[in-house]
């Protein structure tokens, strides 16, 4: 490693000063979950939420904290996520009922879910979706999923490549032989959409169209078929972080995590020139608080909505689903992606792990559960 990336990675780690200890006031013993926001827990107004609940667990897991969690903790946490499932659906709900009606939300609450429990050793209480009456009309047939993929709207791309990449829960549950026709169906209509001179898809601003093509990299990714074009997406990648405003913690680490997923081996200076870029953007989000915001300008109260300037809206936007006042302060969604940017980058780097410092008496013992 270079001593210019050297000196970025150790700038980098600055920026987590009084960040375990935000996180940790995020904790709500009474439930097992944590917060999104201080505005959140202070408040009055909000209960903790599954996304903000498993994202720090993850972060905790990230960082090689499970350990320190008491067992009082780790049981709180399984009836936290338990208690959160419908027996009807096997599906996961928060309280506010209008996330329910976002299938992108449901999706990511399932996924959350089913990943936090597995974390702590344990099965969710009842069948999962597929087991379930929650197979989406769209799985009928063939012909009613050939319909429903090409409805998808990617004026914005990214909400409609989330949207496409979410079929994958279902296209996974069925047997080999039934899943075929339908993964082709998929395969198809992405190469055929796919831009052939930036390697990306859909619309919208140009973070939104990487955004958008991380989602459908996933997918791809999930059933073992290589992405066309890499080389095209590279180069656009390098682009959109060299001439296009960060604004959104999201498009911060979107590019880290869609060249992570490529699973390209990136020249030492470009390497250092992405580094350098992307804790550049990183720090204008850092808060006093100790945490990071989502927004440059703000925590988003409804993190399930994507920031769009005036204009841009697009058809299919989801129903917000605040879990926070908007403040300027640290956010959970923000907190479990600057985690995976700092331990991605220096995977990219092909650097061995080496785990943020952090405070000795950091969620220690019976503190997380004394809260």
């Amino acid at each position: 490693m270079n001593r210019r990336l050297a000196d970025l990675f150790a700038y980098g780690d600055t920026l987590f000063g009084g960040f375990f200890p935000w996180l940790e006031e995020q904790y709500d013993g009474r439930s097992g979950g944590f917060f999104y926001a201080r505005s959140s827990k202070q408040s009055g107004r909000f209960t903790p939420d599954i996304e903000s609940t498993a994202q720090a667990f993850n972060i905790i897991e990230r960082c090689g904290l499970l350990g320190r969690l008491s067992d009082p903790v780790k049981e709180d946490a399984i009836r936290f996520f338990q208690s959160k499932q419908d027996e009807s659906t096997g599906l996961f709900y928060d309280t506010n009922p209008n996330m329910r009606l976002d299938d992108v939300m449901v999706g990511r609450a399932a996924g959350y879910s089913f990943g936090a429990l597995r974390k702590f050793g344990v099965k969710p209480l009842y069948p999962l979706p597929h087991q379930s009456k929650a197979t989406p009309a769209y799985m009928e047939s063939l012909q009613t999923f050939g319909s429903w993929l090409r409805s998808i709207s990617l004026v914005n791309s990214w909400r409609g490549c989330d949207k496409l990449s979410h079929c994958g829960t279902h296209l996974a549950a069925l047997p080999a032989d039934e899943r075929e026709p339908y993964q082709r169906e998929v395969f198809d209509y992405l190469n055929r959409n796919q831009n052939p001179k930036t390697g990306f898809w859909g619309e919208g601003t140009p973070y939104v169209q990487l955004s958008g093509t991380f989602k459908t990299l996933l997918f791809y990714n999930r059933f073992g078929v290589p992405i066309p074009r890499k080389e095209q997406i590279y180069n656009s990648i390098l682009r959109v972080l060299r001439t296009e405003t960060a604004f959104d913690m999201c498009y911060i680490r979107n590019p880290i995590s869609l060249l992570s997923a490529m699973k390209l081996s990136i020249p030492p200076g470009e390497m250092t020139e992405i580094a350098d870029i992307t804790l550049a953007n990183m720090a204008k989000l850092k808060r006093e608080d100790g945490g990071f915001s989502r927004e440059l300008q703000h925590s988003p109260p409804a993190p399930n909505v994507a920031q769009v300037k005036p204009g841009e809206e697009y058809p299919d936007m989801p129903i917000a689903v605040p879990l926070g006042l908007g403040l300027v302060e640290g956010d959970m969604n923000a907190g479990t992606q600057v985690v995976l940017i700092r331990y991605t980058l220096r995977e990219l780097a092909e650097l061995p792990l080496e785990h943020l410092p952090v405070p000795e008496s950091w969620f220690g013992g019976e503190a997380g559960a004394a809260q």
